[in-house]
């Protein structure tokens, strides 16, 4: 009977408090419910009223207006490089989301588990905090990325054998050994998806006096891009405004001159692997060997990536199976057993 009034009130606690694990991405905000799995999946876009300041609309709504307003409509992303760049919209984005998964539990407040780049300052760190804390937040936890998506990924976290992790998102490139629930090396570069955007736009600009806007970047990446070369080249019509003419006008661009767009970012990336590796100890390099480099975070969904890295490092790489969600899993799996992983959790002092 005792076990049965336990597991009720268990229940009544899980009803009405559900603790949140949050991806705040430069370009996508996932979060996850303790219990409920991943239950958002949206742009990290706000679109607000320049002149009352009023939210118009937030996530794939407001990426839609994103180079499409008029002067009384802005449309923004408050991340930039993985961190905060504008907390008043951050912290608006924080509260809509919570209030929409928390399903208008109006009396709770839950534990928020936000994932961050490795290389995170302290004072990006209270940014954070204090945005989810504005936003509802009871408690707020901080974990490196890194290790987030080693533990979605499934790997041992706890033990000494050394895992590799790369993680390449739209504001930061993430690349971590770890072992015994903490990260041994890493290297946390400013350089990734939204990077390979901007050199696509100037690529088109330079070469055919094309100006196209982030969203037709991202689409052509996403269509056509590749980081090694294929059997299969394809190509894509692409519209915007020339630059001469003023007039809107058409190009066709392949899969080729996308990859000579996308080369200075990707071999950044190539060469942070490379130094990451040679700062490895000698112990947990040969278990790199061995395990070989898992790649997570939406550029790895860039076809060819693995080849890349493969041919650069000589290791096996193996691409997270959903590797854009990686992260936000690895978050949840935190959040329900905190105590297990209460190792890898960022400690942080009150200012």
């Amino acid at each position: 009977m005792a076990v049965n009034i336990f597991s009720l009130l268990k229940g009544i606690r899980t009803q009405f408090l559900s603790d949140i694990a949050i991806d705040l991405g430069t370009r996508t905000t996932l979060i996850y419910v303790n219990g409920r799995g991943i239950v958002l999946d949206e742009p990290t876009v706000v679109a607000i009223d320049t002149k009352t300041k009023k939210c118009l609309a937030i996530g794939n709504e407001a990426k839609q207006m994103l180079g499409r307003t008029p002067n009384e409509i802005k449309a923004i992303r408050p991340m930039k490089d993985g961190v905060i760049a504008d907390f008043e919209m951050v912290e608006l984005l924080l509260r809509i989301y919570i209030e929409r998964v928390q399903k208008k539990r109006l009396f709770t407040r839950p534990r928020v588990l936000i994932c961050v780049p490795s290389g995170i300052t302290e004072v990006e760190k209270r940014a954070v905090r204090d945005s989810a804390e504005a936003a509802g937040a009871r408690e707020v936890f901080l974990v490196p990325e890194p290790i987030s998506a080693a533990i979605g990924i499934g790997l041992p976290v706890h033990s000494p054998m050394g895992n590799m992790i790369v993680d390449i998102g739209g504001g930061t490139t993430e690349i971590a050994v770890i072992a015994l629930s903490g990260i041994v090396t890493n290297s946390s570069i400013r350089i990734a998806g939204d990077e390979m955007d901007d050199s696509i736009v100037q690529y088109i600009k330079k070469n055919y006096n094309l100006i196209i806007g982030e969203q037709s970047s991202e689409n052509i990446k996403i269509g056509i891009g590749n980081a090694f070369p294929s059997v299969e080249e394809k190509a894509l019509e692409v519209k915007g405004r020339d630059l001469v003419s003023g007039i809107p006008k058409t190009v066709k661009l392949t899969s080729h001159e996308v990859r000579e767009a996308i080369q200075e970012p990707l071999s950044m990336i190539s060469e942070t692997i490379r130094l990451t590796l040679e700062k490895t100890p000698p112990e947990l390099a040969a278990d790199i060997v061995n395990n070989g480099i898992y790649m997570a975070g939406g550029g790895s969904l860039l076809r060819g990536i693995d080849t890349l890295v493969r041919e650069e490092t000589n290791l096996p790489v193996t691409i997270a199976d959903e590797p854009n969600k990686v992260v936000v899993i690895g978050a949840g799996k935190i959040l329900e057993d905190l105590n297990r992983f209460e190792k890898v959790i960022y400690t942080m002092k009150r200012a």
